[in-house]
């Protein structure tokens, strides 16, 4: 059974294996001023194994921004990822966002679509 977490706080090493597994290289070099910053991160976790994580990024106002939402492959297409988002969802709402943004290419729109989120236009300049 996974269990859902909001705010576990993982430590650097459990997210960069997620990370690894995940996007293919091990991150930032730590993860710890990001979850600082954040208004929540979620976390998903089979038994101590950090298997899923979403971040909620904020203006310290009513925008919150989804980042970071990757599950491990040997987990994938069970739904964590729609239930970390959910619950990010939810735990934004509750701490006074009213707005939840996301990015995503072109082949994760099916999840985000089923997660709730509608389309809208937008713009992304890469800086580095």
């Amino acid at each position: 059974m996974i269990d859902i977490r909001t705010d576990p706080n993982p430590d650097d090493a459990a997210l960069e294996r997620l990370w690894q597994a995940a996007w293919g290289d091990a991150g930032p070099a730590s993860f710890q001023p990001i979850l600082q910053r954040s208004l929540t991160h979620v976390g998903a976790y089979d038994g101590p194994l950090l298997v899923g994580f979403v971040n909620v990024a904020w203006d310290g106002g009513i925008h919150a921004f989804i980042l970071d939402t990757c599950v491990d492959p040997a987990y994938r297409r069970q739904g964590i990822a729609l239930r970390l988002l959910a619950l990010a969802a939810e735990t934004a709402r509750e701490r006074g966002a009213a707005w939840l943004h996301v990015d995503f290419e072109p082949q994760l729109e099916p999840l985000y679509r089923q997660a709730g989120f509608g389309p809208t236009a937008a713009g992304l300049m890469r800086l580095a």
